[in-house]
């Protein structure tokens, strides 16, 4: 017997548990195949004891490195009811994957049952079990090479479902542990701040291995009992096909996932079929006003700016529907957190003031492991400093001004900058760089950096040199070889300063 509709979900088993079980979950359009929520909770579970079965317990860390689809969903279910999911990005390198793995303490890898070989071959050499996930022609995920089933208890509220890494300006990415309670608030944030029900119908094109796909695209969903479109990657040309044949009311993206549909529609608006569509939300990084109107008059739906990072389980803040006023180049009002504007000794600052923005509430984690250092500067109280700087307007809207840490954001992806230098130093002739963004108009930023070198070598040499160390969206796509970078009296490199000296071509 499935729950009383009525209750209120803790855990994110409950997310799914709570809902009607003959209604549809997951919709997988390439396959044609639509799963029901008894039928994801099953998987889940039956994946779950597999986990147990393999030694993995409360707190134990479940690496995920699958492609968006049904397997990497249930094996991010699965993980939370047992364990810890820790999914990861398959585009990340060897070096990448031997990092996370060690820094998660992961205790078993899940792979596809093809490919994967730099994560395999991270995972090998620290003598991590392997499980291999697929889905069968039935839409059924089947796990091979697993050992046994056990029995398992759920995870609790308290229980942390999910660690995810942000970097900072350190340059060394932090451990965000969040737990099932913080996911499962700010789903159902988002539910009452779209007013989401059954019948909606979201498209997930983000990935699965970031806050935005999962919270937003996927769990959101589940906490008003709606179905969820599961494309195994964004599609501009199959994407309104998705909108027409499966009836979405609205999905949720990064500005260049606008700006592509945008530039392919050419003046010719949603195409017949397209009228379920009801609204579209936009996160990670801002989009331009003028933009904003474009989509809005070329495709007929209100477009909802929001503003969410991984500390805060996602969403903080977001533009309303209507009939309220949406403020193009806010990020719109709190939702389910409190928001402040913080001044330069932690003092709240009224309206129409800038300065830090700052967050509390339950979605918001508690501090991030093991890393007291960063905690003692990322809050004051049981306020957690963002990092951006902002103000909130007389009517209680939102606008992002700037970053103060250094993150290189694109479209959404969080780059952090040293971590980049400290690939570009490993290089044999590079005796110093310095990595930094510059505007781009469809990802918001794009890595760049600057060089010196011991003795001559080719620009090409090394971009790929970076290519074999990090994921293509970390390397830098404008490399400046120049004869010195300044520094500070102290030998540290400002490194705003030497971005914007080299951009205006100040730096030899």
């Amino acid at each position: 017997m499935r729950a009383d509709p009525q209750s209120i979900p803790e855990t994110i088993h409950d997310l799914i548990h709570f809902a009607d079980g003959a209604h549809t979950a997951i919709i997988l359009p390439e396959k044609g195949l639509r799963v029901t929520y008894d039928s994801l909770e099953r998987q889940a579970v039956e994946m779950a004891s597999v986990l147990a079965g393999a030694g993995i317990r409360r707190g134990d860390r479940v690496a995920i490195v699958l492609p968006n689809g049904l397997p990497a969903l249930v094996s991010f279910l699965a993980a939370s009811m047992v364990g810890t999911a820790a999914p990861l990005n398959p585009a990340y390198r060897y070096d990448e994957f031997c990092f996370y793995l060690d820094d998660t303490a992961a205790r078993t890898l899940i792979c596809p049952s093809s490919g994967a070989e730099e994560a395999r071959r991270a995972a090998a050499e620290r003598s991590l079990p392997v499980l291999s996930a697929e889905m069968d022609s039935d839409g059924a995920v089947r796990v091979f090479n697993a050992p046994h089933v056990t029995p398992f208890c759920l995870s609790l509220p308290q229980d942390v479902a999910l660690v995810l890494h942000t970097s900072g300006s350190t340059g060394k990415p932090k451990r965000v542990p969040l737990e099932h309670a913080n996911l499962t608030i700010s789903a159902r944030n988002i539910v009452t701040a779209y007013g989401l029900a059954p019948e909606d119908v979201s498209m997930c094109i983000m990935p699965l291995f970031h806050v935005h796909g999962l919270v937003a695209s996927v769990l959101a969903p589940f906490a008003s009992g709606g179905s969820v479109v599961l494309p195994s990657r964004f599609d501009a040309l199959a994407f309104w096909r998705h909108v027409v044949e499966h009836r979405v009311t609205w999905y949720s993206g990064v500005p260049t996932m606008h700006q592509v549909l945008l530039a392919r529609s050419h003046g010719r608006g949603k195409p017949p079929g397209a009228e379920s569509l009801r609204f579209i939300r936009s996160c990670s990084t801002p989009l331009s006003v003028e933009v904003i109107h474009k989509i809005e008059a070329e495709f007929g739906v209100p477009l909802v700016e929001a503003y969410g990072m991984t500390e805060a389980a996602h969403q903080m803040s977001s533009n309303p529907l209507p009939p309220d006023e949406r403020r193009p180049g806010s990020v719109g009002k709190p939702q389910g957190v409190e928001i402040s504007v913080l001044g330069a000794k932690g003092v709240h600052l009224p309206h129409s003031h800038r300065g830090e923005i700052a967050i509390r509430g339950l979605s918001v984690f508690r501090g991030y492991e093991n890393d007291p250092e960063a905690n003692a500067t990322a809050f004051i109280g049981n306020w957690f400093r963002t990092g951006d700087e902002g103000f909130l307007d007389s009517h209680g809207y939102l606008h992002i001004t700037g970053r103060i840490k250094e993150q290189i954001n694109r479209a959404g992806e969080k780059i952090s900058p040293r971590e980049v230098d400290k690939v570009l130093l490993s290089h044999p002739a590079v005796t110093a760089a310095v990595t930094f963004g510059f505007p781009h108009a469809q990802l918001g930023e794009e890595v760049a950096a600057a060089v010196t070198l011991a003795e001559p070598r080719a620009e090409e040499e090394i971009l790929a040199w970076c290519r074999e160390r990090l994921a293509e969206f970390k390397c830098p796509k404008k490399l400046y070889i120049v004869e010195s970078i300044p520094q500070t009296a102290t030998g540290k490199i400002r490194r705003g300063a030497v971005a914007a000296a080299i951009l205006k071509g100040g730096v030899p």
